[in-house]
C-alpha cells in the first residue's frame, strides 16, 4: 500500500500548525519532510509520520511549553519509542518535573508517580498519543 503524502498547506490545515512554523521546524530539523527538487523549484511533502510529529509539537506548544522543551521532548520520544508515529502504541508517556535536573522530562506514564508529583505541587503533563492519532485520522479521512 502506498503511503499518502501531504503538501505544506495540507499539513498545516491538518495539524493546526502555521506555514511559518512548518518552515521554521524544517529549518531547525525538528520535523524533516521529503523535499523534491524539480526544475526551478522544489516540492515539500509530509508523510503521515511527519504529521504525528507535527501534532505532538503543536500539542506541547499549545500547553505553553517553550520550543526548546517541546523539541527536546520530541527527540527523547523518538529515542525511547522510535515507532511512536505508527499507531497503535501500547505505551503512554508524560512530561514530569525532575527535581534533580530542574526541568520537565519525558518519562513513561506512571499513575502513582504522577499523583505524587501533583501532590508535591510539581507539573505533570500526560502525552496521550491515542488522542493525537484519533484527531489526525479524523482530519485525514473524515467520515
Amino acid at each position: 500500500m502506498e503511503q499518502p503524502f501531504f503538501s505544506s498547506r495540507e499539513a498545516a490545515d491538518i495539524t493546526g500548525c502555521t506555514l511559518r512554523q512548518l518552515q521554521y521546524w524544517r529549518e531547525k530539523e525538528v520535523v524533516i519532510p521529503t523535499i523534491n527538487a524539480t526544475g526551478t523549484g522544489r516540492s515539500i511533502y509530509y508523510s503521515q509520520a511527519n504529521l504525528v510529529e507535527l501534532s505532538v509539537m503543536a500539542y506541547w506548544l499549545s500547553l505553553g511549553l517553550t520550543f526548546e522543551v517541546a523539541h527536546e521532548s520530541l527527540m527523547k520520544l523518538r529515542a525511547i519509542e522510535p515507532r511512536f508515529v505508527e499507531p497503535p502504541i501500547a505505551r503512554r508517556f508524560m512530561l514530569k518535573w525532575e527535581e534533580m535536573r530542574g526541568k520537565l522530562e519525558l518519562v513513561e506514564f506512571d499513575r502513582e508517580g504522577a499523583i505524587a508529583s501533583l501532590d508535591a505541587g510539581q507539573p505533570v503533563i500526560p502525552v496521550w498519543l491515542e488522542q493525537i492519532y484519533s484527531k489526525l485520522s479524523n482530519k485525514i479521512s473524515p467520515n
